[in-house]
């Protein structure tokens, strides 16, 4: 075309060639003379608005039919764009009626031109038309920075036009972008000139805005004739950015639906929708729906991960982490920017926090499906990179924001941890869990059903605990809110499969505090501790502190067990990091609370709440200083002789008290008081004293000393005799007497006589023992015992007696009536079927077992042993399957060690491969069996025939020293498995060289013991 310019803009007279143009009817002819014209300098304001006029006539409003009104129009639009550079301040209305016509007639063209591709016609004239729109475009852009370089304007007139020019722009724009894969070769082209457009009406918004006083918009206060006018430039330029934010958030949907083609719109639109909104000081809220621009932000980022949890559910092979990040960047894309708004407008973000909070969830429940699936654990990772902490800012913008009112904050904890949540009167589903079938429908809660929505309840317990970790950078009144809710995370930890998920998952967490931030897997039990350990701290110099504490003692004897453990855990964490004299203030209000608890009831009872407080209390001092466990000893024993501090001293011991921690004084003083008074109680116990005493606090000092036993070494060899002789008359007692009341107590003193004896290792040696057996076996398997429905609570520290028989000589011989009793004994515990009875019956027998000296230990075992039957059947008891399952468990007590829990699938497989192998070795062994019992049978018929010399002293002795040497390895493989974890293959093949080397060890000393025996 600028081959077709004839003639010098300076040298003509553009008044000719503009009359020639009026008298002109053919376009070619009209092409021409405006390109005359566009080589002339106007410099005339005037003439220059005349000139415009005239373009703006020669623009037809019909759309063109051939290639002519296409050249012509494209002609006026590069004509017009070569005087946008100079000085346009009498003319910028006309420059902007020129654009609008071009618009409108740009619109109606591009549906047509669209139409003729289709039908494959008129290729010439559709690619014409389509650099015609590249240059209108260039245009737009050239108008929009013209505009910038002059003030606001004031005209009513202008101010209207300036607007609709700006309407009709950007809805070109979209209609382009929306068309643009129809536009094939143009394609590129349009999203590059569109691009430059809307960057040019953001800069343009900038410095209008800068311009404007925005304080002005307040149109409750009298203005003045100036303000009024300044009120009008400051609504017009709100309208401005109020119409391109709407625009923009259109492209921006438009862009977001597309695939991922374009990109580059998505990424202008959305940023560009920010930065407006940045503008005016916050002044736009009142004009733009900042809710709705949110609202759509998210609805944008759910659907996103809609599509791929659709996508992912069916699917079997692994998410590799490029497509990954493919699928949750544009979704981070869409949070950062509600981020960004939502941090700006607080307030308007607030309307619409229920939304986002459901959205923060659905993403949260996402990831842990994700996490549950190994072959999506990539993807989980890449999601807790990506978006975790985008969505905890997005929560933090709303939750810490100063311009949200407290009232307002609480409401949204209120909601988003709502107490009847878990309450017993809301009925549940037990058909609904917490792992949806399919992964897409998570993202069909609604906000309605948020707080019944059970597959959303663990990941509200995780987003509790993100809000935890971030409490340094909360303020005051938002601790103070989320410490009101620390008991809604113990109500919903009482679920079952809330605290067993929480106790089993391990999740990728975002760990961004290292010097190389990434995704680290972490138990979620050990992130629940770390963020109340987190916001302890943070809280404790603060007056939230109040709150926290009130939990922690309002908690304090837990009736569930998980909740219990983590209470305990913070009390722990507490007295280990605490000022001393904050945690000598603590300790003093618990032991005035445990008085007034014992004052009211002073019953011991296993579950009462003497007892559980004790047991608390107990379970934190394990963790306190040697002063702090002084000072609850005397607190809790101190003068007082009464029955009210007996009561309360023997809970504490009863519980586990940590007397190995106190100071040596203060231990002597506790172990002389308990042997004083356990020696006054057996000398005086009578018949009188088993009938009138509460069953509730009888015997006490007895107790105390059983429970003390436990914990620390008493010597006390002044009563050992005592103890025995009042074992044997207890025993006689309750096998005698027809009183229940004295039956219960004599029930309680074997029992916890029973257990003093099992932690007096050297009372085994004494004659007396004998006579303390043999009054057992009257008494549980020929006296009354026996059929009393109530013996078995004895049975447990019966056990324990039993186990500690292993350190006594036995002579294995039927004529004698000691060791026939124990056998009894032995055979009535391992024949107990119920579940807990088994295994105490199969503990004592294997620490018996171990330390014994006896070789025939089948003796031991009845043919009825709960262990010989068959699991499923219940039948076809078989000694084997004892010997097999004995085994078992003595070879798992053997190599119990802790292990780190990152490891226990590979343990779990390596233990399962091993029980594969044992199996196949027992049926293998089943062949060899009889021929080893045949052996067996031979060996013993030549010891009743022949005797057997004695063997030298050396072999003997050597024999002892070996023994001896396996206990200290023993010992010291228990200290091995505390303190060690890092060296768990080695600690395997020791411990199998170590059990092989007992075995031969046993076995020898199977062998010296034989060599005595004397044939029958």
């Amino acid at each position: 075309m600028e081959g077709e310019r004839c003639g010098g803009g300076e040298s003509g007279d553009w008044q000719s060639i503009f009359d020639a143009l009026k008298s002109s009817d053919v376009v070619e002819t009209r092409v021409q003379l405006l390109s005359k014209l566009g080589d002339s300098n106007l410099s005339e304001k005037s003439d220059l608005a005349a000139f415009l006029e005239c373009l703006t006539t020669y623009w037809e409003d019909f759309t063109c039919l051939d290639v002519s009104q296409c050249l012509l129009n494209k002609t006026i639009l590069n004509v017009a764009a070569k005087y946008l550079d100079s000085d346009i301040s009498g003319c910028l209305g006309l420059f902007l009626v020129l654009g609008i016509k071009a618009s409108t007639w740009c619109a109606k063209h591009l549906k047509m031109t669209l139409l003729s591709i289709e039908e494959s016609q008129e290729e010439e004239h559709c690619t014409l038309f389509f650099q015609l729109l590249l240059d209108f475009f260039s245009f737009s852009a050239a108008v929009f920075s013209a505009l910038a370089r002059y003030p606001v304007s004031k005209d009513k007139e202008l101010i209207v036009i300036v607007e609709r020019f700006i309407l009709e722009q950007l809805n070109i724009a979209k209609e382009s972008i929306s068309e643009v894969k129809r536009a094939h070769s143009f394609g590129s082209d349009i999203l590059k000139v569109v691009q430059l457009g809307l960057d040019a009406v953001v800069r343009l918004c900038r410095v209008y805005s800068q311009a404007v006083d925005w304080e002005l918009c307040d149109s409750g206060t009298e203005r003045s004739s100036i303000d009024c006018e300044e009120v009008k430039s400051t609504k017009h330029v709100s309208n401005i950015i109020k119409c391109i934010i709407e625009k923009m958030c259109e492209l921006g949907i438009l862009a977001a639906n597309d695939g991922g083609n374009l990109v580059m719109i998505l990424n202008l639109s959305w940023k560009g929708v920010v930065t407006l909104l940045q503008l005016g000081k916050g002044a736009l809220a009142a004009n733009v729906n900042v809710p709705d621009i949110i609202l759509t932000l998210i609805s944008l980022a759910n659907e996103s991960l809609r599509r791929a949890a659709e996508a992912w559910s069916s699917r079997t092979e692994a998410i590799s982490v490029a497509e990954a990040k493919r699928t949750f960047l544009p979704v981070k894309f869409y949070l950062i920017n509600a981020v960004r708004i939502s941090s700006q407008y607080p307030c308007q973000a607030f309307s619409v926090y229920r939304e986002i909070i459901l959205c923060v969830l659905m993403i949260s429940t996402f990831g842990f499906s994700l996490s549950t699936e190994k072959h999506l654990k990539t993807a989980s990772e890449v999601l807790a990179e990506l978006l975790e902490p985008t969505y905890v800012h997005l929560l933090n913008s709303l939750i810490n924001s100063a311009q949200v009112k407290e009232e307002l904050k609480f409401q949204m904890l209120d909601w988003l941890f709502i107490d009847e949540c878990n309450s017993s009167s809301r009925v549940v589903d037990p058909s609904h869990s917490y792992w949806a079938k399919s992964m897409e429908t998570i993202f069909t809660a609604s906000c309605e059903a948020m707080t019944s929505a059970r597959i959303l309840l663990l990941s509200r317990v995780a987003l509790f605990l993100n809000i935890l970790k971030c409490s340094p950078d909360l303020e005051e009144d938002v601790r103070r809110g989320i410490a009101r809710k620390l008991g809604w995370l113990l109500d919903v930890l009482v679920d079952e499969e809330v605290y067993s998920s929480v106790l089993v998952l391990q999740v990728p967490t975002f760990d961004g505090s290292g010097q190389t931030p990434g995704v680290v897997w972490q138990p979620m039990f050990s992130s629940l501790i770390h963020s109340l350990k987190t916001f302890m701290v943070v809280v404790s110099p603060s007056p939230v502190w109040s709150e926290f504490e009130f939990f922690l003692l309002q908690n304090f004897s837990h009736p569930h067990f998980l909740c219990w453990e983590i209470v305990m855990e913070l009390w722990c964490f507490m007295l280990r990091h605490a000022e001393i004299e904050m945690v000598k203030d603590i300790v003093d209000k618990l032991c005035s609370l445990l008085k007034s608890v014992a004052s009211i009831q002073s019953d011991l009872t296993p579950n009462c709440p003497l007892r559980k407080m004790a047991r608390s209390i107990c379970k934190i001092l394990s963790s306190a200083t040697e002063s702090i466990v002084d000072q609850v000893y005397s607190s809790i024993s101190g003068d007082d002789k009464s029955q009210f501090s007996l009561v309360m001293h023997t809970a504490f011991l009863m519980e586990g008290f940590p007397m190995n921690l106190l100071s040596d004084s203060m231990k002597n003083i506790a172990i002389r008081r308990i042997i004083t008074d356990y020696s006054r109680f057996i000398d005086c116990l009578d018949d009188k004293t088993l009938q009138d005493c509460s069953s509730g606090v009888f015997g006490l000092p007895v107790v105390a000393m059983s429970a003390a036993l436990r914990s620390i070494e008493v010597e006390i060899s002044d009563i050992d005799m005592k103890t025995l002789k009042f074992l044997v008359a207890i025993i006689r007692k309750y096998r005698s007497s027809m009183d229940n009341v004295m039956k219960d107590h004599c029930r309680k003193l074997l029992s916890e006589t029973l257990g003093i004896v099992s932690n007096m290792k050297h009372l085994y040696a004494s004659d007396a023992m004998e006579e303390v057996i043999l009054e057992l076996q009257n008494l549980f398997i020929s006296g009354k015992a026996a059929s009393d429905t109530r013996s078995y609570e004895c049975k447990p520290d019966l056990a324990s007696f039993l186990a500690g028989l292993g350190h006594m000589e036995i002579v294995e011989s039927d004529k004698n009536a000691k060791t026939s009793a124990l056998w009894e004994l032995y055979h009535m515990l391992l024949s107990e079927r119920h579940w807990a009875f088994v295994h105490l019956a199969i503990s004592a027998f294997g620490n018996f077992s171990q330390r014994t000296s006896c070789n025939h230990l089948w003796r031991f075992v009845p043919q009825n042993a709960a262990l010989s039957f068959d699991l499923e059947t219940g039948d076809e008891a078989d000694e084997g399957r004892f010997t097999s399952e004995f085994k078992a468990f003595l070879d798992k007590e053997i190599t119990v060690t802790v292990i780190p829990i990152s490891d226990q699938l590979g343990l779990h497989l390596k233990e399962g491969l091993m029980l594969k192998e044992m199996a196949a070795a027992l049926k293998m062994s089943k062949v060899g069996k009889e021929a080893m019992e045949c052996e067996i049978t031979k060996i013993d018929n030549e010891k009743q025939t022949h005797k057997r010399r004695k063997l030298p002293d050396g072999i003997s002795k050597g024999m002892e020293i070996l023994r001896h040497g396996l206990k200290v390895m023993d010992d010291g493989i228990s200290e091995w498995r505390k303190n060690d974890f890092k060296t768990k293959e080695f600690h395997s093949k020791f411990m199998a060289h170590y059990s092989s080397l007992k075995d031969v060890v046993d076995h020898l000393a199977g062998l010296a013991g034989s060599s005595t025996e004397l044939n029958c």
